[in-house]
C-alpha cells in the first residue's frame, strides 16, 4: 500500500479529468502528475536523504495536495504543520522531526526568519504561495518548472508516510508515527462503507489540510482518482460561494463549524443542493447540533467518525441510518478496518454497557511516537492503542464516549463526565456552544463550571441554564458555577482547549454557586 498508487491508476484511466480545484485554477490527472514528478525531482536534488522529513506550514491550496504525494514519491516523510500554532511550537516540531525542508506559502512568510535562526537542520525553504518569492527562499513554480519528472519512489507499506503532530490539547505536541499501510487501511476503511466519497464524488476540503481527519478524506479521493476542491480556510460564506460554484459532494468539518455553517444568516441565500454527504468529526457533536443540521440539510447523509491522528485516524463510524434515538449520542460501530473493545485499570475487558478506557487496534494504528518511547510502551499494551477516551460498548457494538480520562471531573465523591452535561447544555436554545471543566472547590474537591456561548440574539441566566441541565440530568451533575464568554479556545484542528479554560480561568464573568 502506498499514498501515490491512486495517482498512477488515474493519469492511466482518466487523465484529462479533474484533479484539483483551487479558486480559478483548475488541473487535470495529468497536469497534476506532472507537477508532482517534477516537485518530487526538485526535493530530490536539495540536501536530503531518504526518509528525511519535509514539513509545510501553509493554508489549503492545490499546492498542498501536491507536496503531499511529492513528498512520498521522492522517497521521503511528510510533516504537515499546524498553522494555529505559535513559532516556538512550530520550530519545536521542526527540531523535535529533525525536519530538512520547509514549505511556507504567503500566510506564513513572515515567520521564516525566526525559524530559520530557531531551526539548524532546515537545508531549505521553498516558498508555496502566490505573491513573488521573498528573497533567499526558493521558488514552489521555479522549482517544478526547471526540474525533469522524477521516477516515483513508491515508498509503501510499513515505510514511515509522516510525523503528525498531535494537537497539543493535553501537553506538548507529540509526533504520530504513520507508515503508508496506517493511512491507506483507515481511508479505504472508511470509503468502504459506502458513505463518504465513491466513484463520481467531488472532495471539499474546508477543515486544515494538516489535520488526519481532511488527510483521511484526502487519501480516500487519491485512492478513488476523483476531484479536490481547495478553499484555503474555512470561513461560512466561501464555503457556501464553493459549493455553489464547483458542487462537489462530500465534505468533512469538525461540529464547530458544522455550527457556523447551519446557524449562519446567509445560508438560505445559496444553492447547496450538490451537497451528498457530510463526515463530521474530530470532537464530539451535541445532540442539539446534530438535530438543527439534520434538519437544515434534510437531503445530506451524515457520518460521524470518531478516532484520534494516532489511529489514522478513524476507528468508528454512526452511519446516517444510526442517527436516530439514543444512538445519536454515540460514535458508532467499529470501522471495518478495526477493533473496539473496552478495558479497564488491569487492562481486563468490562462488561456491556460498563464504563471503562477505549482501546483499538487494526492496521490503521500507528507505528508508536516519535523519540518517545515511554509513551508509546505507555499506550500500545497488549496488541491495544489505549486511547485515554473513557466509554462503554452497547449490546450492538454502537461505543458511547463519555469523557477524556484527564477531563472527568470528581465532585463530591462523584464521577461526572463533562461530554454529558455539554450534551444537556446544547439542548437549551441559547447555548450555542459549551465546554464543562472541573474548578477547584473547597466544599466539593471540583465544581462542575460551564463556559458558554450565547447564540446570537439571545439571553439567559446562569441559574437559568441549572435547572435547565437539572431537567435532563441528575443535579450533582449540573453546573454550580456558569460563565458566559464571546468564543471558546480553539486548536487548529477545531478542538476545544480545555487545557486553556483551566490554566487561564480566574473566574467566570457571571457566575451563580447553586
Amino acid at each position: 500500500m502506498y499514498l501515490t498508487q491512486g495517482l498512477h491508476r488515474a493519469v492511466q484511466s482518466t487523465p484529462d479529468a479533474v484533479a484539483t480545484i483551487y479558486g480559478d485554477r483548475r488541473r487535470t490527472f495529468r497536469e497534476h502528475v506532472d507537477r508532482v514528478a517534477r516537485l518530487a525531482g526538485a526535493l530530490r536534488g536539495l540536501d536530503v536523504e531518504p526518509g528525511d522529513r519535509v514539513a509545510i506550514l501553509s493554508l489549503n491550496s492545490d499546492r498542498y495536495a501536491e507536496y503531499l504525494v511529492a513528498v512520498p514519491w521522492a522517497d521521503l516523510v511528510l510533516n504537515p504543520v499546524n498553522i494555529r500554532w505559535a513559532p516556538p511550537e512550530i520550530a519545536y516540531s521542526l527540531n523535535d522531526s529533525d525536519t530538512r525542508v520547509l514549505l511556507v506559502d504567503d500566510a506564513f512568510a513572515a515567520v521564516v526568519p525566526h525559524l530559520r535562526e530557531a531551526c539548524p537542520s532546515l537545508a531549505a525553504i521553498i516558498h508555496c504561495g502566490d505573491a513573488p518569492t521573498p528573497e533567499g527562499l526558493l521558488s514552489y513554480e521555479q522549482l517544478v518548472a526547471d526540474n525533469e519528472p522524477a521516477e516515483d519512489a513508491r515508498r509503501s507499506d510499513d515505510a514511515l508516510a509522516g510525523i503528525f503532530y498531535t494537537g497539543g490539547t493535553t501537553g506538548f505536541p507529540k509526533g504520530v508515527m504513520l507508515s503508508h499501510t496506517n493511512m491507506v487501511t483507515s481511508a479505504l476503511g472508511t470509503v468502504a462503507s459506502g458513505e463518504l466519497l465513491g466513484y463520481g464524488a467531488s472532495m471539499l476540503h474546508v477543515a486544515p489540510m494538516f489535520h488526519l481527519a481532511d488527510l483521511a478524506a484526502w487519501a480516500g479521493q487519491v485512492m478513488l482518482g476523483g476531484p479536490h476542491v481547495m478553499v484555503p480556510f474555512f470561513e461560512p460564506v466561501a464555503v457556501f460561494e464553493a459549493i455553489e460554484k464547483h458542487r462537489p459532494t462530500d465534505v468533512l468539518m469538525v461540529p464547530t463549524m458544522v455550527q457556523m455553517l447551519v446557524d449562519h444568516p446567509r445560508i438560505g441565500e445559496f444553492d447547496l443542493s450538490a451537497m451528498q454527504r457530510i463526515l463530521y468529526g474530530g470532537s464530539s457533536i451535541s445532540e442539539g447540533l446534530l438535530t438543527r443540521t439534520m434538519e437544515r440539510f434534510p437531503h445530506v447523509r451524515m457520518t460521524q467518525a470518531y478516532g484520534m491522528t494516532e489511529a489514522a485516524p478513524v476507528v468508528a463510524l454512526l452511519l446516517p441510518d444510526d442517527h436516530y434515538g439514543k444512538r445519536l449520542g454515540s460514535g458508532g460501530q467499529a470501522a471495518l478496518h478495526a477493533e473496539i473493545t473496552i478495558l479497564d485499570v488491569s487492562g481486563a475487558a468490562v462488561p456491556t454497557g460498563t464504563v471503562g478506557e477505549i482501546c483499538t487496534r487494526g492496521g490503521n494504528v500507528m507505528q508508536g511516537y516519535w523519540n518517545r518511547q515511554e509513551e508509546t510502551a505507555d499506550v500500545l499494551r497488549d496488541g491495544w492503542y489505549h486511547t485515554g477516551d473513557m466509554g462503554y460498548l452497547d449490546e450492538d457494538g454502537f461505543v458511547f464516549v463519555v469523557d477524556r480520562l484527564k477531563d472527568m471531573i470528581v465532585t463530591g465523591g462523584e464521577n461526572v463526565y463533562s461530554a454529558e452535561v455539554e450534551s444537556a447544555l446544547s439542548k437549551h436554545q441559547a447555548v450555542q456552544a459549551s465546554a464543562v471543566i472541573g474548578v477547584p472547590d473547597e466544599n466539593w474537591g471540583e465544581r462542575v463550571h460551564a463556559v458558554v456561548v450565547l447564540a446570537p440574539g439571545t439571553e439567559t441566566t446562569a441559574e437559568e441554564l441549572t435547572v435547565f441541565c437539572k431537567q435532563h440530568i441528575a443535579g450533582y451533575k449540573a453546573p454550580r458555577t456558569v460563565e458566559f464568554v464571546d468564543a471558546l479556545p480553539m486548536s487548529g484542528a477545531g478542538k476545544i482547549l480545555k487545557r486553556e479554560l483551566r490554566t487561564n480561568h480566574e473566574g467566570p464573568a457571571e457566575a451563580r454557586s447553586m
